[in-house]
């Protein structure tokens, strides 16, 4: 793929230099030409010095082309700008960062596929690992209407040695909750598991939830025998 970076900050070089290793073209637009250099030499990026809400700049680095497009700018309205024109020169794939909420939807109404809050993630990581330790990782989808989480299987609990099928039809796990992922061991691959996945003790599990179901997933997988 294509991708074209509105940003050579912090995070459009990281997300620029973990693109690269994925094996993607990676072209970064930013003013800064020491930022452009370090995308360059140190990132292996394509760097464009100039404005990322300038059309010449923009149509110079290829925006016609470009099959994603990620807008990481210092303010959210130059990255409402960047959307905007991303929209424009047809690119299908718009994502932008976004600081203050307010812009929410006229990035959405403007094209962006995609809006990532640095604060919200931020505050809301925090809060999960305050909140809900025992949880490896989290992750929100449809406006935090559903929840994935990854949690390790306890040696003495009420799943291990249970099939997925067991688990699903115990009253006591959540109705709407579903095990979509399996690792019996840390050093193994996660599966897809089926009815007849057997869990076992040290395992990790992926469940998909609704937020008011949290306490209950997280009770009935750690419950003790």
């Amino acid at each position: 793929m294509y991708v074209l970076i509105g940003g050579a900050g912090l995070i459009g070089l990281s997300l620029a230099h973990r693109l690269v290793e994925l094996g993607h073209t990676v072209a970064v637009i930013d003013v800064d030409p020491t930022a452009c250099r370090y995308a360059r030499e140190q990132v292996g990026a394509i760097a464009f010095e100039g404005s990322a809400v300038s059309t010449e700049m923009l149509l110079e680095a290829g925006i016609r082309k470009a099959d994603a497009l990620a807008a990481v700018l210092r303010s959210d309205a130059l990255n409402l700008a960047m959307v905007t024109l991303a929209k424009h020169y047809g690119v299908t794939h718009i994502l932008s960062r976004m600081r203050h909420a307010d812009f929410a939807q006229p990035l959405r109404f403007s094209g962006a596929n995609h809006i990532i809050s640095t604060v919200d993630l931020a505050v809301s990581t925090m809060v999960n690992a305050i909140e809900y330790p025992q949880i490896e990782s989290m992750m929100h989808f449809e406006q935090g209407q559903i929840e994935v989480l990854k949690l390790s299987i306890p040696q003495n609990c009420y799943v291990v040695n249970r099939s997925v099928a067991e688990i699903a039809q115990d009253f006591r796990f959540p109705n709407g909750s579903l095990i979509i992922g399996y690792q019996p061991h840390p050093h193994d691959n996660l599966t897809i598991p089926n009815g007849s996945t057997v869990l076992e003790p040290g395992s990790t599990v992926l469940i998909v939830t609704k937020p008011g179901s949290l306490h209950q997933v997280i009770d009935f997988i750690e419950g003790c025998k």
